[in-house]
């Protein structure tokens, strides 16, 4: 394994770790919405019922990165890393700098 895909890994992991922290302390805010006529008024709940919805929606993302992740730790552990799934070219290392979890190369992912 190179110097880069050691460093690579590292990331991955600590972004894996973040991601199901979130996930994690997020759960309260994806629950059910209560209906209680004494303590919430229409407008109340139309917030909460938003509110569900968005953080619905951040874990709907965080489980996309997860995989994503996930995937690219596979790579790294077949040999597979930094090359284009879809034509098999070197994926730059500015671009798996700023995404280590990328599995596509520019051109490929435009």
């Amino acid at each position: 394994m190179t110097e880069a895909e050691k460093a690579a890994r590292k990331r991955l992991l600590a972004m894996k770790q973040e991601l199901e922290a979130l996930s994690e302390m997020s759960e309260g805010a994806r629950a059910t919405v209560e209906l209680d006529q004494q303590s919430v008024g229409r407008l109340s709940r139309m917030d909460a019922l938003q509110g569900q919805a968005m953080a619905q929606a951040s874990e709907r993302q965080r489980k996309t990165d997860l995989v994503r992740i996930e995937a690219a730790l596979k790579r790294i552990d077949d040999g597979d890393y930094g090359y284009c799934l879809e034509c098999g070219e070197e994926i730059a290392a500015k671009r798996l700098e700023i995404d280590p979890a990328a599995a596509l190369c520019i051109a490929c992912a435009n």
